[in-house]
């Protein structure tokens, strides 16, 4: 079948993404990141917030903290199931050996990431859904009472979570196998640093202007702001929205100069 110049693009997107939905559903053991581990985090800081109360009483300050834990979990799955999707949708074409295959086909490498992320779009949707509706079930906590003042804030940690996964794909391509363990590890850097449960106030103090830079910083305070039951909080969302963006491009270019030295140097020969 003959299609045209402009929708051959976005044909190949669809073939990617469709590759790696059969992978998931002949391998069912992979639901585990959407899954259990989304209930194992709502239980585990759902918990601890319910415990604290407990311990100052219903009128302690201690209630509003467990509104900040449940929101920040939910918040965190968008950053992280956007992040470990794209991450791994790669490196499921390393651990196939289908590199070298995809790179004497028509198809770029801004397909590739685009079609990996839009599968990874309905894995995000299933995570942050089994995390809401753990938090409502369990902890009778409603994050669509936030209203769609959260959306921006959704958005941005999900572009976020994207901007991470390509330094960690520029990172395997330069480092190989080795580097792998950063797309799980990076992220246990990023949640204290990013102020997920708390504000930066409460890290260290030479630490808090490592946070201060980085954009999930302020897309998490955004949401505590709303929250709080507060206005929307444009100057915390321009602030996480501008160094999303940043952060973005200097991604873009990072994995773009990383494929460069993958080709020159042939680290494809690794992968076949």
């Amino acid at each position: 079948m003959r299609v045209s110049r402009e929708l051959a693009p976005w044909l190949r997107m669809w073939a990617v993404a469709r590759r790696h939905a059969y992978v998931l559903l002949r391998s069912p053991h992979r639901l585990f990141d959407v899954t259990v581990w989304p209930i194992v985090d709502t239980v585990l800081f759902g918990s601890l917030g319910v415990f604290f109360v407990r311990q100052g009483g219903p009128d302690s300050a201690a209630q509003a903290g467990v509104a900040y834990l449940l929101s920040g979990i939910v918040l965190w799955h968008v950053v992280y199931q956007a992040q470990i999707a794209v991450s791994t949708g790669f490196m499921e074409e390393t651990w196939s050996r289908n590199l070298l295959s995809l790179m004497v086909t028509p198809l770029r490498e801004l397909e590739l990431v685009a079609g990996i992320a839009l599968f990874g779009l309905a894995k995000l949707v299933m995570g942050v859904g089994v995390v809401a509706m753990g938090a409502w079930a369990l902890y009778a906590f409603d994050v669509t009472a936030l209203g769609l003042a959260v959306l921006p804030v959704v958005a941005i940690l999900m572009v976020g979570g994207w901007a991470i996964a390509l330094f960690v794909v520029g990172l395997i391509l330069r480092f190989g196998n080795g580097a792998e363990a950063l797309a799980w590890g990076i992220m246990f850097v990023v949640m204290p640093l990013g102020g997920v449960f708390y504000p930066v106030e409460a890290l260290p103090a030479f630490v808090q202007p490592i946070s201060e830079l980085l954009p999930t910083t302020h897309a998490f305070a955004a949401g505590r702001e709303l929250i709080d039951g507060g206005p929307v909080p444009w100057g915390e969302l321009s602030l996480a929205a501008v160094g999303t963006l940043a952060a973005t491009a200097a991604a873009l270019a990072f994995v773009a100069w990383m494929l460069r030295l993958f080709r020159r140097r042939g680290y494809v020969t690794r992968y076949s």
